[in-house]
């Protein structure tokens, strides 16, 4: 079994439903047809139970019970050989479908079924549901499958991709949204399943030889003969992805009109002038339009940010969030920096983290240049800050959760024109929501590249940051711990100020308090 096929097979034992997407032709359903023998040889004090399959085809089907049948006799697993039986469906009372089983001795059944979800009822155990994209019915499917997992079940859904808009990948981007914290998601691409072996798998049953180059060649053959549809068949990236990431409604009905955008742009003489000069007049613009805001913000609420690092061609964007009782996050005001020196956006960002209340997380573009302000903001605050390198690997993993603040109104931002440009340059580019290459130009002709949803994608991520927790030891000065040896409790210079009043000579030479 190659790499992959063991980590899927033990993905299905570690959670209760498991996603797998995966590219065409690598042996996904053989490899849990040798996971079903083995389950359902176990008795149920061990672990086994029922193994129900469910594929799109009949072929499929039999194919997948016809596996688990060799695996069985190769791990010498008493069971029988496989039978068949007809499934009565009582919506189609003049169509008989075939079901496939094998019984094992430990009276635990694997059974394949068709694909309609009455075949679950009265059923328990491990339901995998193959190539899940094709199935006619699948939220159908699905809603039946889940009641297994009531008693202990198990749900491993595989496929390749059918569309951007099917269900499976609907689901899997839900998922990732967070909107499922219960289920997981795996995903083997062509590519991934050549590294762990695969066409040497394919050279050793067909005796033929290894090499690199004869790799090579077979994967970009494979390519060609998918043509267009390589993509979606082999790397896992579903069609029909190429529009708007973020609907224009749902962006309107997240603005608020008291979200201000504080911008600041130097000119190229800026950055000549002399330090302390520099640093005076960004200082004032701090005080002047950063400071009342920052003041504003509710003492009790935590606070987060985001950032997006520009120096000479594209803004940096400065985006602090407060997360609200309800969790939604609430942006109390953006800032948008168009040539600004690096020292001076060093001081900007400083000052607005230093005022942040409840200050809990930071996420900074550490791309080119950020590399720098994202280390020296690590240096000064700790682990409530991370410089990011933005990948692919970033857009997969928060562009879904930042599209479904959108969606379900979690969020509230500016009703700003550039902001909303920005939002909506956002695109889905092989099934994946990121910003393209082409650059925008504002009102003012001047260039823009997304900025504030990468800054944006940034403050909420860091809003799924745990809180840092701090402690502290109170420990009482010397003059403290004489305080509380006094039997009236009070100090020793209120003590000294009632004898006064007594009209009392203290011995102190008209001084009050201790000479040292």
């Amino acid at each position: 079994m190659l790499k992959y096929q063991q980590e899927a097979n033990d993905a299905i034992l570690a959670y209760d439903v498991l996603f797998w997407e995966k590219s065409r032709r690598i042996g996904a359903s053989w490899g849990i047809s040798w996971l079903a023998a083995m389950i359902a040889a176990l008795l149920p004090t061990e672990g086994g139970m029922d193994v129900f399959y469910m594929g799109f085809e009949k072929d499929m089907t039999r194919q997948f019970i016809s596996d688990t049948g060799d695996h069985a006799r190769l791990l010498q697993l008493a069971a029988t050989d496989m039978q068949e039986e007809i499934f009565n469906d009582p919506n189609s009372p003049d169509k008989d479908l075939k079901v496939y089983r094998i019984d094992f001795a430990s009276r635990n059944e694997v059974l394949g079924l068709p694909s309609v979800a009455r075949a679950f009822r009265s059923k328990q155990g491990l339901v995998i549901i193959d190539e899940a994209a094709f199935i006619d019915d699948l939220a159908a499917v699905l809603k039946a499958a889940f009641a297994l997992l009531i008693w202990g079940g198990r749900i491993v859904i595989v496929s390749s991709h059918n569309g951007a808009e099917n269900r499976f990948n609907e689901l899997i981007q839900e998922i990732r949204a967070g909107r499922h914290p219960d289920y997981h998601v795996i995903r083997t691409t062509f590519d991934d399943a050549l590294k762990d072996g695969l066409y040497k798998r394919i050279c050793q049953k067909l005796g033929k030889t290894w090499s690199e180059e004869a790799e090579a060649e077979f994967r970009a053959k494979t390519i060609r003969q998918y043509g267009d549809d390589a993509d979606e068949e082999l790397f896992c990236i579903p069609s029909n992805g190429s529009g708007k990431y973020l609907p224009l409604a749902w962006i309107e009905k997240c603005q608020i009109s008291d979200a201000k955008v504080v911008r600041w742009q130097c000119n190229d003489e800026f950055v000549h002038l002399d330090e302390h000069i520099r640093f005076q007049l960004c200082d004032e613009f701090c005080r002047e339009e950063l400071l009342p805001l920052l003041e504003a913000l509710p003492e009790d609420l935590p606070h987060v940010a985001g950032q997006d690092f520009g120096r000479s061609g594209d803004l940096t964007v400065i985006w602090p969030l407060s997360i609200l009782a309800t969790l939604v996050l609430r942006t109390p005001f953006t800032v948008e920096l168009r040539n600004v020196p690096f020292e001076q956006q060093k001081q900007i960002l400083w000052f607005i983290f230093d005022r942040l209340p409840n200050f809990r997380a930071a996420k900074l573009d550490a791309g080119g240049n950020g590399e720098w302000l994202g280390e020296v903001s690590v240096q000064r605050y700790g682990t409530r800050i991370e410089a990011v390198k933005i990948s692919t690997g970033w857009y997969e993993e928060t562009m879904p959760r930042l599209k479904a603040a959108f969606e379900d109104t979690t969020i509230l931002i500016p009703k700003d024109r550039e902001t909303q440009d920005d939002l909506r340059a956002l695109r889905n580019v092989k099934g994946v929501g990121r910003v393209p290459d082409l650059r925008t130009t504002d009102a003012n002709k001047k260039k823009r590249h997304g900025d504030a949803a990468i800054a944006l994608g940034m403050a909420i991520a860091a809003s799924r940051e745990e809180p840092a927790e701090y402690g502290c030891d109170v420990i009482q000065s010397p003059q403290q711990i004489e305080d509380n040896r006094r039997p009236d409790g009070r100090s020793s210079i209120e003590q000294e100020i009632a004898r006064e009043h007594l009209g009392r000579d203290d011995g102190n030479m008209g001084f009050r308090g201790t000479v040292l």
